[in-house]
Order: C-alpha cells, then sequence, then structure tokens
C-alpha cells in the first residue's frame, strides 16, 4: 500500500493530538488545522481545504446531534422536576434505608449509579450530594468515602458505560464503524467489572473507619456540607412539598423510566440484539419519553407560565450540552477524516473518485512492525484512552480509541467492539471525573466539602485496579 503525503500528515496530526492531550491543552485547535492542511494537501486546492474542514465538522455535527437532543431533554426533565420538587420526594424514601455506614455506601453506590445511567452524572451530582450524601454521612460514613463512591458510581461506572443514553458508545461506534449497540454491551460489562472491583477496593479502605451515630466527628464533617443533616439542624430545611403534582411525578418518572428499561431489555433478551433499539433508536425512545414527561411536569407547575417554562428549560439544556459535547464536533471530524465511511463527503469526492481511509491505511501499512499481541493492544488502548482523558472531558477522546480499535482490532485478534469499549473505559474513567482533580470531579469535592486532589489520589489505586483487571478480563472472554 502505497501512503501519500497526506497519510504522514493525517499521523502527524494524530500525534500532535496525543501529545497535547498529555499536557493538559485543549485539542480543538490541532484538529481544526490538522483537517484543513491535509484536506489541502490530498485535494491540492486551498479552496477545496476550507470547503473540507467546514465538511468535517458538519459531518461530524449531523453524526452526533441526536447525542446533544437527548442531553437536552433529560437534563431539562430534570429542572421540570427540581421546579415542582419532585426531585427531593423521589430521594426522600432512599434517605431513610441508610441506618449505618456500610448501609449508606451500598446505597450511596446503587443510587447513584442509577439516577446517573439517566440524567447523567454532572447534573444529578447536586441533587446526590445535597441530599443523600448528608443521610449517609450522618448514619455514619466517612465524608471522603461518599464523596468516593458518588464518583466511583456516577462518574465513573455510570458514565463510562453510559448504556441508556448511549452517546459515549455512540462516539465509539462511529469512528470504528461499529453499531453502537454492540460497543454498548461490551462496555457496559467491562464499567461494571472495573466499577465493582473499584468499590469493593474503596469499601476496604473505609470498613474499619465506620462510626457510630452518635460519633462526634459525624457533625463536623457534615459541617463541610454546609451543615446540611447535622444533629443541630431539622431534618429537611425546606418546607414539606404537599402539591400533590410533586408526589405524582415523583412516581411517575421513576416508573416510567424502569419501564423505558425493562422493555428495551425485554426487545434484545427475546430478539438475541436490540430490535428495533440499536444505537440511536434506543437513545430516541428514551428521548421521547423524557420529551413527554418534561411536557407534562411543566404544566402541572404553573400553567399560565407553562408555554415560557418549557422554552427556558429546553434552552438551558441546549447550553449544558454544547459546553459538554461542543468541542467533541471538530475533533471527531478529524478523525472521521480518517475513515473511508466519512471522507468522501468530508473532501466532496464523487462517485469515482478513490476514497481515503488514512489512519487505516496507516496501521495497515505498519501491521506487521506492530507486535501481534492481544494484551499489548488491549492496554495500549486503554492506555492511549488514559491519555486522552487528560484534557478532562473524557468524551473528547473517543473519536482516537474508536478509530484506532477500528484499524487495530484484526491484526490483534480482537473484536474491535471490545477494543473500542476498553478504550471508552480509559478515557472515561480518567477524564470522567474519578482520576483528575481538573474533571467534573471538582463539582463532586466541592459538594461533598472535600479536596479535589486528595479524592482524585484516593480514587486512583481503585480505579486503576479496575481497568487493569477489566481489560485482562477482556481480552480473554470477551
Amino acid at each position: 500500500m502505497e501512503l501519500t503525503i497526506a497519510h504522514w500528515l493525517y499521523a502527524l496530526v494524530t500525534f500532535v493530538v496525543i501529545v497535547t492531550m498529555v499536557f493538559r491543552k485543549g485539542v480543538v485547535l490541532p484538529t481544526l488545522l490538522g483537517t484543513l492542511l491535509i484536506a489541502v494537501v490530498y485535494k491540492g486546492s486551498i479552496v477545496g481545504g476550507f470547503t473540507s474542514v467546514f465538511n468535517a465538522n458538519l459531518v461530524a455535527a449531523k453524526e452526533l446531534f441526536s447525542i446533544f437532543l437527548i442531553i437536552t431533554f433529560m437534563f431539562a426533565l430534570l429542572h421540570a422536576l427540581k421546579d415542582i420538587g419532585s426531585d427531593r420526594l423521589m430521594i426522600e424514601p432512599i434517605q431513610k434505608i441508610m441506618k449505618n455506614g456500610h448501609v449508606g455506601f451500598l446505597v450511596l453506590i446503587i443510587s447513584t449509579f442509577i439516577i446517573s445511567l439517566f440524567f447523567w452524572p454532572t447534573p444529578a451530582v447536586p441533587l446526590i450530594c445535597a441530599l443523600l450524601v448528608p443521610a449517609a454521612v450522618r448514619a455514619g460514613l466517612p465524608i471522603m468515602a461518599a464523596a468516593m463512591a458518588v464518583a466511583l458510581a456516577g462518574q465513573g461506572m455510570a458514565l463510562s458505560s453510559d448504556y441508556v443514553m448511549q452517546i459515549a458508545p455512540m462516539l465509539s461506534a462511529k469512528s470504528a464503524g461499529l453499531d453502537t449497540a454492540v460497543v454498548a454491551d461490551k462496555a457496559i460489562i467491562l464499567s461494571l467489572i472495573t466499577g465493582i472491583i473499584a468499590i469493593l477496593a474503596t469499601y476496604l479502605m473505609f470498613r474499619k473507619k465506620m462510626r457510630k451515630k452518635d460519633d462526634p466527628t459525624i457533625d463536623v464533617e457534615l459541617s463541610a456540607l454546609g451543615g446540611i443533616g447535622s444533629s443541630n439542624t431539622k431534618e429537611n430545611e425546606v418546607k414539606p412539598i404537599k402539591d400533590i403534582w410533586s408526589k405524582v411525578f415523583a412516581l411517575l418518572v421513576p416508573l416510567s423510566m424502569l419501564a423505558v428499561m425493562i422493555y428495551m431489555v425485554s426487545t434484545k433478551v427475546s430478539s438475541g440484539r436490540m430490535g428495533g433499539f440499536e444505537g440511536g433508536d434506543g437513545a430516541a425512545f428514551i428521548g421521547g419519553v423524557a420529551i413527554l414527561l418534561l411536557a407534562l411536569a411543566t404544566l402541572s407547575f404553573k400553567k399560565a407560565s407553562a408555554f415560557d417554562r418549557i422554552s427556558v428549560h429546553i434552552t438551558e439544556g441546549f447550553v449544558f450540552a454544547f459546553k459538554a459535547m461542543g468541542p467533541v464536533i471538530p475533533i471527531a471530524g478529524f478523525f472521521f477524516l480518517g475513515s473511508s465511511d466519512f471522507a468522501p463527503s468530508i473532501l466532496s469526492l464523487g462517485e469515482g473518485d478513490a476514497t481515503p481511509a488514512f489512519l487505516f491505511d496507516l496501521v495497515a501499512s505498519a501491521q506487521e512492525h506492530i507486535p501481534q499481541s492481544s494484551f499489548l493492544t488491549a492496554f495500549g488502548i486503554l492506555v492511549i484512552g488514559m491519555i486522552t482523558g487528560l484534557d478532562g472531558s473524557g468524551f473528547s477522546g473517543l473519536p482516537l480509541t474508536g478509530a484506532l480499535s477500528g484499524a487495530l482490532a484484526n491484526g490483534a485478534g480482537l473484536d474491535p467492539a471490545t477494543l473500542a469499549a476498553i478504550g471508552q473505559m480509559g478515557a472515561i474513567w480518567t477524564g470522567g471525573g474519578t482520576l483528575i482533580a481538573w474533571s467534573s470531579l471538582v463539582a463532586v469535592a466541592g459538594f461533598c466539602g472535600v479536596s479535589a486532589l486528595d479524592l482524585a489520589r484516593k480514587n486512583f489505586f481503585p480505579v486503576l485496579l479496575g481497568l487493569i483487571a477489566s481489560t485482562a478480563i477482556a481480552v480473554l472472554f470477551l
């Protein structure tokens, strides 16, 4: 296979992107300039380069816009529930279960995982930390253990699988040329393995540090949460909600989401696949349910202002979505350029023109020089994923790990979906909010009143142990 100057430029820009991530800098600028340069060289036209760099972003935006919509409507729904107080009512029964620190730790893990699966951890963190963490600490759980539980279950286990909204699997699958559902199935298995091992290691760290409810240090730690839930304050400083609609939606929303999950799982089990809910269709189903619940919740708040209020919630949802995912578009555009599936649209090639596959061509030409080891390839993808996570996003590196997984899988004798899921684990567990202090881990630390650096250091060994174990299991059994 003859490599062109454009191929070597693509390799150089990819290397620059990785180095940039190592130094914790944004990679949007190098990917934009890299796309422009490669297109100019390949097409031999500056004008063609300008149109191609725009097309790359347009193609990426078209492919990923469903992601923005699902984030928008789930975020809007959560804020509509806050308007009527249903978010607090949904949590109150869980608070009563926490009888001691051990139970509190388990309940906090399960609750955070489930809530974060549907609403994403970042918008869910204020709710969890304001209502569940004080109850767990009051039951005897050390505040650092509570913060680790929220981070590991939400930013780690729930976000790395993203099995309900399927945003992360979609990013990984698009770049690897795979079905989203296949990557999602692998990712949920690996995220559970990583999470369970990390959580068990964390529990063993704090098992002997659990306290009795009358321990005086509990009030000291609760003061870091602003005194919420301390023995000197009332159990609930907010006036009880008496509105019938608050209670209705506190029951309706969890039951609706549970019904969605049961239906999706049942169609998958009965047909051996996702049936009519592969990838984007599954997210669309959940998004459609969220839209209906959003409309009904807004109407129940103040019927007169519902027409304006729903617009506010949706606007806030879009703002949050673009803040979280906006930088991913130019990054994805660059890596889409390396795939033969998207390159023709980006480069405006005709039907008779040769279709380049820059990244896949590079890997194929270097295949004989790459050690044919499944373990080396898998752990290499894991490390690259962790490096990409250093930017504090966790999602910006998924186009890279996905593209590399699709290119390297055959030579290593591994399923590309498995490799893509491994890269996804490395990227999101690192950058999603467990291992680095400049990620969304800051929000968890801030709400729990602990140091973000200390929290990241405490998370390091459990998470690393979980990632190593899940990667090894993936190579051997997946």
